[in-house]
């Protein structure tokens, strides 16, 4: 019987806000080293074989787990316990049978994919080592579909930490003995790959044991099960779509890590040696790029509800403003991150990752900006989610990435701009997203949002923030010297000031407002302590 309480829709959202802020500082803290330990060309084999694990991952337990949560939440609400039961065993074993088959390919066929895909061929030893990490995370993510149809996120959020505190702790430990031992850097990639495969076992063992503890199956239900064939029938209907749609950007980046390894190598006239080090100084400020929108998926989480609630009482003007305001508040957040990355491009690559190749400081120049649109897909996407638009930001992501691909395809070929060429691809594909998505916005809510009051005045107070930061440390690095402890110095300083700046900015000109504050646990009290209006 269940022995779990059940936690409302916002707890649990707050509950996984936790996890995925935590999950992706532990991630930041696993990559940056690793990249520092097996340098430019060995993070080419890790940033490569991540690609193809992303792709099966999100194959196999994008939309099944989801689809799992719905059927045992539907089941538990008519009572029928036999049914969950059974659902669970339909499930359980489809996602093992797909994490296998997944498996098996990578176990395989390594050669293969990072030869004739990813034209890397060293990256087949990391693909072998990661290949029982997707069967392993297909269970789990059973596992979690049970539990949070149970209304259950603790289990979730628990078991993903544990699983990124292993992979740190293995992957780094590893990594670090196999490049000092000589072993080089194909064994070095693979060491830090292996981290992935025991964290994830370990989550396999903690949702296990958690599920045996708190979730014991009613050894006489008296309700009568649906057949094994049309459980498993629904259970594909409705997880197959989802997951589909999830793929599009996991494939994307799939075919573009092949495509710049490939171009660089035929058209552009690159050595192999040198082809990996310059993509591999492109996975580490892809590493960074990722950051700013670690602290948007919370926010996406909180309007779902909100706008469909809206929506639902025919409240049209309610959810365009629900819509707006989340943008607003979206850019507020991701406009001085993109645009900090961006201005503090050359100390931030220098000081995280020193000894990378100097094509570094441009790309993550570019990729800062980049980052602010990422965000705003984000948020665009969860806006359309909840007025029953689905299909429309997968439309959008789709057109996107022909853009990424064509741009790739013809920009990384030009010796001249070679690697540079792929952040470009990446800015505009972004662009694309959140233009189409902009209009499709425009379409399906009452009335549009307005562009300028959701990113006008983010956009003004990170300029102001921009060029307090650029000009404190310019100004500081002149005075203190080029050393890595005085670029670190300088680049803190500078930092602190411009968080400084913006937060003073955004509060004289209402970026965040009080109405905006007072839906934070405590931000009411902090919004009239800082006299907000």
């Amino acid at each position: 019987m269940d022995k779990s309480k059940g936690q409302n829709y916002m707890l649990g959202a707050a509950i996984l806000t936790v996890g995925v802020v935590i999950m992706k500082i532990l991630g930041f803290i696993y990559k940056v080293p690793i990249g520092n330990i097996i340098g430019d060309d060995g993070y080419s084999m890790f940033l490569a074989t991540y690609n193809v694990y992303n792709v099966f991952l999100t194959l196999a337990t994008a939309g099944l787990p989801i689809a799992l949560s719905r059927m045992i939440a539907e089941a538990r609400s008519q009572h029928r316990q036999a049914e969950v039961q059974r659902t669970f065993s339909v499930a359980w074993w489809t996602l093992f049978v797909v994490g296998l088959v997944c498996s098996l390919i990578m176990l395989l066929f390594p050669r293969q994919i990072a030869g004739g895909i990813l034209h890397n061929p060293d990256a087949a030893l990391s693909i072998r080592v990661m290949s029982p990490s997707v069967l392993l995370v297909c269970l789990v993510s059973a596992y979690r579909g049970y539990c949070q149809g149970h209304d259950n996120m603790i289990p979730t959020t628990v078991g993903q930490v544990l699983e990124v505190l292993v992979k740190v702790v293995v992957g780094l430990v590893l990594a670090g003995v196999l490049v000092r031992a000589g072993r080089g850097k194909p064994v070095g990639s693979a060491g830090a790959i292996f981290g992935v495969t025991t964290g994830s076992l370990a989550a396999l063992i903690y949702m296990a044991v958690y599920k045996a503890r708190n979730y014991r199956d009613d050894p006489q239900p008296i309700d009568t099960p649906d057949s094994y064939g049309s459980i498993l029938k629904r259970f594909l209907k409705i997880g197959i779509p989802i997951a589909l749609g999830s793929s599009v950007m996991s494939l994307l980046n799939l075919v573009d890590s092949g495509l710049c390894m490939g171009r660089l190598q035929s058209a552009a006239r690159f050595p192999f040696e040198e082809a990996k080090v310059l993509y591999g100084v492109y996975g580490k400020a892809q590493t960074l790029f990722n950051m700013p929108a670690a602290f948007i998926t919370p926010l996406t989480i909180s309007v779902v509800p909100a706008v469909s609630g809206a929506l639902a009482r025919r409240e049209n003007r309610e959810a365009t403003k629900i819509s707006e305001d989340s943008m607003r508040i979206a850019s507020a957040l991701a406009m001085p991150m993109g645009v900090g990355l961006a201005v503090l491009a050359r100390p931030i690559m220098s000081t995280i990752y020193p000894g990378s190749h100097p094509a570094g400081p441009a790309l993550l120049a570019m990729m800062g900006i980049a980052s602010i649109f990422v965000c705003l897909v984000l948020m665009e996407s969860a806006v359309l989610q909840a007025s029953g638009h689905e299909k429309l930001p997968m439309i959008a992501m789709i057109c996107g990435g022909v853009v990424k691909v064509a741009v790739n395809y013809f920009l990384v070929a030009r010796r001249d701009i070679n690697i540079y060429g792929a952040p470009i691809g990446t800015l505009l594909s972004y662009f694309v997203m959140a233009a189409m998505n902009y209009a499709f916005m425009c379409h399906t809510l009452e009335k549009a949002p307005r562009l300028g009051a959701m990113v006008g005045r983010p956009l003004l107070c990170s300029a102001a923030m921009g060029v307090t930061a650029w000009g404190l440390f310019t100004l500081l690095e002149r005075l203190l010297g080029h050393g890595w402890l005085h670029m670190a110095i300088a680049m803190a300083v500078a930092m602190v000031a411009a968080v400084a700046v913006y937060g003073v900015t955004a509060i004289l000109c209402r970026c965040i407002t009080r109405e905006d504050m007072a839906m934070i646990p405590g931000g009411g009290k902090l919004a009239k302590l800082l006299r907000m209006r």
